[in-house]
């Protein structure tokens, strides 16, 4: 499917999201409603004038609650409509908006609300417990993997195959907490951090330290999509999904290079093709990457076109990425300063873009006129990978 075969457009109006937090006193649907009438409010809407619901969210252990989705179907205001769930870990917080594109774009729905929910805190004593399953039984588990050191891997093997040093992604960190003071619902905000704060904390698989990870987390996104012909009656400036993306690789990661992800590199390209876009790196005005670790954000801006391999951490330390730079990366503070549910990053990825290309983004606004960004989301083990771009017509 893509815009030219449906004849129909799809802008974002409308975007809200919670404090992100460890909020154990909160259930997933109280967070969920918050979020939702947030991104109702700011379109003009109410619960009655939604079409369909799309609800992501992460693993069902997290809760501990099996159907999850279905658990959480009243407060994100899907009872009694059509209603579809996506889960593709991480990727999840790109893919549930494309999902409520498709149910736009392909003449379905006029108007579809999208909320992600995560809830980390639920699982003791750490949220990594809930992905002890996640591995292959034979030739995984043995080695009772856990995530940070197979990401230690594959940073490792990006510095070794780029000659990237550890200092340079390390700015990554320092960048994004800096940019999530301007953020309100931030978790690990911090205008003093410095480089020497980042190399000097608590190793954890090395070369991966404490502050090169985002916080686990509690939280929910919104987002209001509706037909691009009714997107000016909702909103002074509706922001539309211009180019969809996905790509998954083989689940084994001891199979793929895990210096440079490729399966990006094929969901941004049918991205872009679908919004026209042949050069991203003078069509992208601004990115939302996503940014669990901070050598993950160098490695998915270079696999999105927008640099060379091995360049991008150099550019970040250079200052190119800074919110007043040549290209504004995570604005928003990302994961890495915002805080990581899952699932819920959507408010930081593609609501950011919304409030960022409308104008709203307040004290995080990017300086310069920008009209067109790109986001992208990363789940699974290492494999997959969603994209999204938008657009200010």
């Amino acid at each position: 499917m893509n815009l030219k075969e449906t004849n129909r457009s799809a802008a974002v109006v409308g975007a809200g999201m919670t404090l992100f937090a460890s909020r154990l006193q909160e259930t997933g649907k109280e967070m969920t409603w918050e979020a939702a009438k947030m991104a109702l409010d700011q379109a003009g809407l109410t619960l009655a004038d939604i079409d369909a619901v799309i609800l992501g969210t992460a693993p069902d252990a997290f809760d501990g609650v099996h159907k999850k989705g279905e658990w959480l179907l009243d407060g994100a205001g899907g009872v009694g409509k059509p209603y579809m769930r996506v889960y593709t870990g991480g990727g999840t917080a790109v893919m549930a908006p494309i999902a409520g594109w498709w149910h736009v774009a392909s003449g379905m729905y006029d108007k579809v609300l999208v909320l992600c929910e995560e809830k980390m805190s639920s699982v003791q004593p750490h949220a990594q417990s809930a992905f002890g399953h996640i591995w292959d039984p034979i030739l995984d588990r043995p080695l009772k993997p856990n995530l940070v050191w197979i990401f230690s891997m594959e940073m490792q093997r990006y510095m070794h195959k780029y000659d990237v040093s550890y200092e340079d992604i390390a700015s990554v960190a320092v960048k994004n907490k800096r940019n999530a003071v301007g953020h309100p619902c931030a978790q690990l905000a911090d205008p003093d951090i410095t480089l020497e704060d980042v190399i000097n904390s608590e190793p954890m698989a090395l070369p991966v330290r404490r502050l090169d990870i985002s916080p686990p987390s509690d939280g929910a996104s919104a987002v209001v999509i509706v037909r691009g012909d009714m997107a000016h009656d909702l909103t002074e400036i509706p922001v539309f999904i211009d180019g969809v993306g996905w790509c998954i690789d083989t689940t084994m990661w001891t199979n793929r290079d895990l210096a440079f992800p490729e399966f990006v590199v094929k969901a941004a390209k049918m991205a872009y093709d679908m919004a026209g876009i042949d050069n991203p790196k003078k069509e992208i005005d601004v990115a939302e990457p996503y940014d669990p670790f901070d050598y993950k954000e160098v490695q998915h801006l270079e696999a999105l076109g927008l640099f060379e391999p091995g360049e991008a951490a150099r550019a970040t330390r250079e200052g190119k990425t800074q919110r007043d730079g040549e290209l504004p990366v995570c604005p928003s503070g990302g994961l890495l300063g915002v805080g990581n549910p899952i699932a819920a990053t959507l408010g930081i990825k593609v609501g950011e873009l919304f409030w960022q290309l409308s104008g709203q983004a307040g004290v995080r606004q990017v300086k310069k006129d920008i009209r067109t960004g790109v986001t992208q989301a990363w789940g699974d083990l290492m494999q997959f990978s969603s994209v999204l771009v938008m657009r200010r017509h």
